[in-house]
């Protein structure tokens, strides 16, 4: 009976240390820590090419609807990024956007970025 005891308390002790692990290295919540940090922050799954992105940036959070090329292809041809917190934009100016634009530029090369309303507006004037 208490080798069965110590062999629960192991395998406790393991799994307690496995979440530990597992929380320390979630990129979300590297995410969220760089969110309220005020500091940039890229979270993508590379390997699922029709999942959405997020960008950490001045405290903003940014989301990136990739579209491929083809059925088969894999290839991200088309980026649509924008935020839902458009008040705190106000503090950007379009060097940050471009800055935004180069970082997503950096992993998908061939996509063409364009920014949904109000980000597309201050581009246009120069925010």
């Amino acid at each position: 009976m208490a080798f069965l005891i110590r062999i629960l308390v192991l395998a406790l002790i393991i799994y307690l240390i496995y979440r530990f692990v597992s929380y320390l290295i979630d990129p979300r919540r590297k995410l969220d820590a760089a969110i309220k940090a005020n500091t940039y922050y890229f979270y993508d799954d590379v390997r699922n090419p029709r999942k959405n992105f997020f960008i950490a940036y001045r405290g903003v959070l940014f989301e990136g609807e990739k579209y491929v090329g083809t059925e088969k292809s894999s290839t991200v041809m088309s980026i649509f990024a924008w935020t839902h917190e458009s008040k705190k934009l106000t503090e950007f100016s379009k060097d940050d956007f471009l800055f935004l634009e180069q970082e997503i530029a950096k992993n998908y090369p061939q996509a063409d970025i364009n920014w949904k309303n109000p980000i597309e507006q201050l581009m246009r004037t120069g925010g």
